[in-house]
């Protein structure tokens, strides 16, 4: 699961919108959309892809935005 909020914010802050990362993805703004808001998973290409263009090099970043339950999941059974 996305964290949306995260991905949303960072998205203004590199001053890019979802049109511009479905372009950049080559997607239609609404299959990002879905994407960002849970409604279809984004596929690891996808999140290397938006990681490398938001440059997100840290892992644990990166878990924080686009693996949300799992790592949740993986604290609570730790």
């Amino acid at each position: 699961m996305t964290n949306s909020l995260k991905l949303k914010a960072l998205l203004l802050l590199n001053g890019l919108s979802q049109e511009d990362l479905a372009k950049y993805l080559g997607l239609s703004t609404q299959t990002i959309n879905m994407k960002i808001n849970n409604k279809r998973a984004f596929k690891l290409q996808e999140i290397t892809k938006i990681c490398d263009l938001l440059k997100i090099d840290n892992i644990q970043e990166r878990f924080a935005i686009f693996f949300v339950n799992e790592v949740d999941l993986r604290l609570q059974n730790a």
